[in-house]
């Protein structure tokens, strides 16, 4: 009697979340957070628990991502502003040639997308595809798809963008596995859906680049792209290289004083205020921009911030509520008797919550709060813990389609139908959903985790 009631209190949660943001259109933050009651109610909760539940889980998440998303947010709109996206596509183009040049788009979006969001970075490099196909006279999609494949990827695979980081908290990940796993992941994810389907669905679909006005000016001067690439790499080398000098491979024969210097500036707090600065001198005060633009800059990207921020929080008030009244437990049983995997479980979750309601987002820190509860064996300090981050951001990417806002983003930059943007747009999604899933099971055997 009691797992049927914990049972149906989940299931009447996630049916009242989805309820509440497709019927109602409720922001996600406040259903999560009404959801999450709900499930502590029929779940027999007492009020005041429930109320404890949603101070911790609330607490517990922010207590993190509010940092590193927020850092992580100034250090991108800083790099949009100076051009820094351009300036890659340029000279990735330059170098891979007319003929690689999906290679080179591809290569562009995985390396803007992880300080800039997804949307911003496509509207900022649209105007290089639109120049491509006028030169080239191919399909808009041989150019575009690629380059959506790259940013998608990133965005959702490999941190600091704000959906990693926030599945990583919730389930308690390590970020250095994270960053290595979305790499490892998504790389070859990137060249099956972006790559091999862009080149294929091109010659299906013939785009011509609509007449949209382009956003940046082609005389304007855009900094070095390798000082751009180096300023990007500089969190994320540091937080790897923490993570693999803390790993028990050379934590014993690094000197102690060292080891803290590391863990010092390889946390992603520091590692992230650290690019900020070395960002705001470099592709700022040098470049002439005053430091009242550069304040504006910085307040300015808050505001998309705060939005994931309380995402995120909502999505560990879920996972608390499953923790505390035991449901978490029980499905773990559940699952377990059926001989259905927990990773397996955490990339359906993601992938119904997806489809049914459109964010990626939403998905995300849903399916990691369901998860979460499930991983009481797994040693989420290590690689394995890293696969089920990879394994959520894989599932909560498949089929974008009419509910998603993405869906009509690409469609209306690229200037083609709804039939069409299902074809190409939604298909590159499934595919690359489907494969990096895959590649995450690959890794997983490998590892034998």
């Amino acid at each position: 009697m009691i797992e049927f009631q914990l049972l149906a209190a989940v299931f009447i949660g996630i049916g009242l979340l989805l309820a509440l943001i497709l019927i109602l259109r409720l922001q996600a933050f406040i259903s999560l957070l009404i959801a999450s009651i709900t499930v502590g109610l029929i779940a027999g909760m007492p009020p005041d628990a429930i109320i404890g539940s949603i101070k911790n889980g609330m607490g517990g998440t922010l207590g993190f991502v509010a940092t590193v998303v927020g850092l992580g947010a100034m250090f991108g709109a800083i790099l949009e502003h100076s051009g820094g996206a351009q300036a890659i596509a340029q000279k990735l183009l330059t170098g891979f040639g007319e003929k690689n040049a999906p290679a080179a788009l591809m290569l562009t979006g995985f390396f803007v997308a992880i300080p800039v969001f997804f949307d911003v970075a496509f509207i900022i490099l649209v105007p290089v595809i639109y120049a491509l196909q006028r030169k080239t006279k191919k399909s808009l999609l041989l150019y575009a798809i690629p380059l959506l494949a790259g940013l998608a990827i990133t965005h959702a695979f490999i941190p600091p963008t704000p959906g990693p980081i926030a599945v990583a908290e919730i389930i308690g990940a390590s970020l250095g596995w994270v960053i290595l796993a979305g790499f490892l992941v998504g790389i070859p994810t990137a060249i099956f859906s972006g790559l091999i389907f862009g080149k294929y669905i091109s010659k299906k679909i013939h785009v011509e680049a609509p007449n949209l006005e382009e956003t940046k000016d082609e005389t304007t001067e855009f900094p070095n792209p390798w000082l751009i690439l180096s300023i990007i790499g500089i969190p994320i080398f540091l937080i790897l290289l923490n993570t693999i000098l803390g790993s028990p491979f050379f934590i014993d024969s690094i000197p102690k004083k060292m080891l803290d210097i590391v863990q010092l500036i390889g946390h992603p707090f520091v590692a992230l205020i650290l690019a900020n600065l070395i960002a705001w001198y470099l592709l700022g005060i040098k470049r002439g921009i005053s430091r009242e633009e550069l304040f504006k800059i910085s307040t300015k990207s808050m505001a998309p911030a705060g939005v994931i921020i309380l995402l995120t929080g909502a999505g560990g008030v879920f996972k608390q509520i499953l923790i505390d009244t035991g449901t978490g437990k029980m499905l773990a049983e559940s699952m377990l008797e059926l001989g259905i995997p927990v990773i397996v479980f955490a990339f359906l979750a993601a992938v119904l919550i997806r489809v049914i309601q459109g964010s990626a987002t939403v998905a995300m820190i849903t399916a990691a709060g369901m998860t979460a509860p499930l991983l009481e064996g797994v040693n989420m300090g290590s690689f394995s813990g890293a696969l089920f981050v990879i394994a959520i951001a894989s599932g909560a990417s498949i089929l974008s389609h009419v509910n998603d806002s993405g869906f009509w983003l690409v469609s209306q930059y690229l200037g083609i139908s709804e039939k069409e943007t299902f074809q190409s747009w939604s298909m590159m999604t499934a595919i690359l959903a489907l494969s990096g899933f895959s590649f995450t099971m690959l890794l997983w055997m490998i590892c034998g985790v």
